[in-house]
C-alpha cells in the first residue's frame, strides 16, 4: 500500500506537517474529529464559499466520478461502488448543510478494503484540479482531504485490528 501518497495528499492540501498527519492517522475516527488540529483545519474552510460553489463541485463530481468509479472497480477491485455520482454529490451537499455526519461517512466506507481506500484518496482529492479558480479549487481539495483524513485513520485502525487478530 502506498501510504506515502496519502500522507503527501494530506500535507499538500491541509495546513499540517507530515509528522502531524502521521500522528493524526493513528487516532480512531471518533477521536480524530475532536482533536484541536482537525478542528483548526475545519475552521479554516470557507464554508460559505463551499456552499456557494456547490454547483461547481457537483459539476466536477458528475463529470469525474464515473471514471473514478470505473477505476475503483477495475483497478482496486472494489465491489460496492455507487452506480452514479448523485450519491456522492448529495452527501457532500448535505454535509455542508449540516444534514450529514462524519460518523455516517465512516460507516458508509467501512466495507471498502483499507488498502484500496488509501489508494483512492489522492485520486479523489485530485478530481478538483481542473477547477480554474485557484481559491475555489484549494477550498474543495482541502474539504475533501479533511474528510478523507478521517476515512484514512479509520482504515488504518481496521488494518491494525486485522493484523492483530
Amino acid at each position: 500500500m502506498n501510504q506515502q501518497a496519502t500522507v503527501d495528499t494530506f500535507t499538500e492540501n491541509l495546513n499540517l506537517s507530515r509528522a502531524k498527519v502521521e500522528e493524526l492517522l493513528q487516532l480512531s475516527a471518533i477521536e480524530l474529529p475532536k482533536k484541536e488540529e482537525f478542528q483548526n483545519e475545519l475552521s479554516t474552510l470557507d464554508l460559505s464559499l463551499l456552499r456557494e460553489t456547490l454547483p461547481t463541485a457537483k459539476s466536477v463530481l458528475e463529470n469525474q466520478l464515473p471514471a473514478f468509479y470505473t477505476w475503483l472497480k477495475q483497478e482496486l477491485k472494489i465491489k460496492r461502488v455507487p452506480d452514479s455520482p448523485n450519491h456522492t454529490t448529495t452527501w457532500v451537499a448535505n454535509f455542508l448543510n449540516n444534514q450529514e455526519s462524519i460518523e455516517h461517512l465512516v460507516a458508509l466506507h467501512r466495507p471498502v478494503p483499507p488498502v484500496a481506500l488509501e489508494q483512492a484518496i489522492p485520486r479523489l482529492v485530485s478530481l478538483f484540479e481542473k477547477v480554474e479558480d485557484s481559491h475555489i479549487r484549494q477550498q474543495w481539495q482541502s474539504a475533501v482531504a479533511l474528510l478523507c483524513l478521517v476515512l484514512a485513520a479509520d482504515a488504518r485502525q481496521q488494518l491494525q485490528q486485522e493484523v492483530s487478530q
